[in-house]
């Protein structure tokens, strides 16, 4: 990736929620959350400069989605950090070099967020600790703590409040994007949606899941994902289904929406594997591409300049 010189630059991983257990909606509108988030090999990165004013630029897949005013998570971190320590010249240039799907369920804008966080933290040499780069993050989002932290771990409350998870081996997954994306939001109210007038039950981590990933048993971790808002997803984009099938169909262990989607995940056995599925998802004309990567990754990690 190609990215500006003389600054200082931050490898952020995406993300797939190998389960989501969704609660009723709270009073705040939020939902309280059983997420277990798996941090994997596709990246961003960040690379933060002086500047005389915050701007922010972005290059690679579908950047031209990508929000360079005020509302991108990017410039919000670099805002709020330059709050909390009295930062007097907080001008910066954001330079986003995406890799990570966008609007993709994969958490991008959330790495977004957390890498440029941690990369202001370097370049004004603020010295904030690790627990008040997270308090930040909270504030930014539900999923920008993890992607700071990254590897795998437990989402409680909106997704915010971390337990970090044992992960034995590594897990070969198979990524396919969709064309345009999906609204969190619309996501959220189409599963309250469906679920109305149904009993909803407190959200909790599957200890089959949990045991898997501990074990590194691809097999049993493919038994045990979930996805609450996959129904969601697909009822807003019935498209959807036939990604979900054609991966399943070229011999994926498990196939799940990622997130509030659009993109669908695919969990294989092993890399070979991984590579005949992302094959037949390319050839089989349901998804616009096909990535492979796999996890656990580390999270948010400044590069040498």
């Amino acid at each position: 990736m190609a990215r500006p010189a003389g600054g200082v630059t931050v490898r952020v991983p995406a993300k797939v929620n190998v389960q989501l257990a969704v609660g009723a909606p709270r009073p705040d509108g939020f939902h309280d959350l059983a997420n277990v988030f798996l941090a994997v090999g596709l990246y961003d990165e960040i690379t933060v400069t002086p500047s005389d004013t915050l701007r922010i630029t972005v290059t690679g897949p579908d950047a031209h989605l990508v929000p360079r005013d005020g509302t991108n998570l990017a410039a919000r971190a670099a805002e709020l950090l330059a709050a909390r320590y009295g930062v007097k010249d907080p001008g910066v240039h954001i330079h986003i070099a995406k890799d990570i799907p966008v609007a993709g369920g994969m958490a991008g804008g959330s790495a977004d967020g957390a890498g440029a966080l941690l990369a202001c933290d370097a370049l004004w040499g603020t010295g904030a600790g690790r627990a008040d780069l997270l308090d930040i993050c909270a504030e930014l989002g539900s999923d920008v703590p993890f992607s700071l932290v990254g590897g795998a771990a437990l989402g409680r409350g909106r997704g915010e409040i971390l337990t970090p998870l044992d992960v034995r081996g590594v897990f070969h997954w198979v990524f396919a994007p969709a064309d345009g994306g999906l609204s969190t939001p619309a996501v959220y109210r189409e599963c309250d949606r469906l679920r109305a007038g149904t009993a909803v039950p407190e959200p909790e981590a599957t200890p089959q899941l949990l045991a898997a990933l501990r074990t590194g048993d691809p097999v049993s971790l493919a038994a045990a994902v979930s996805n609450d808002l996959q129904p969601a997803a697909v009822s807003l984009r019935p498209s959807l289904a036939a990604t979900l099938e054609a991966g399943t169909a070229a011999g994926a262990l498990a196939a799940l929406v990622s997130g509030s989607g659009p993109t669908c995940a695919f969990l294989a056995e092993d890399a070979a594997a991984a590579e005949r599925v992302a094959a037949a998802l390319t050839a089989s004309g349901t998804c616009r591409a096909a990535r492979v990567a796999q996890g656990p990754a580390a999270g948010a990690t400044l590069l040498p300049g």
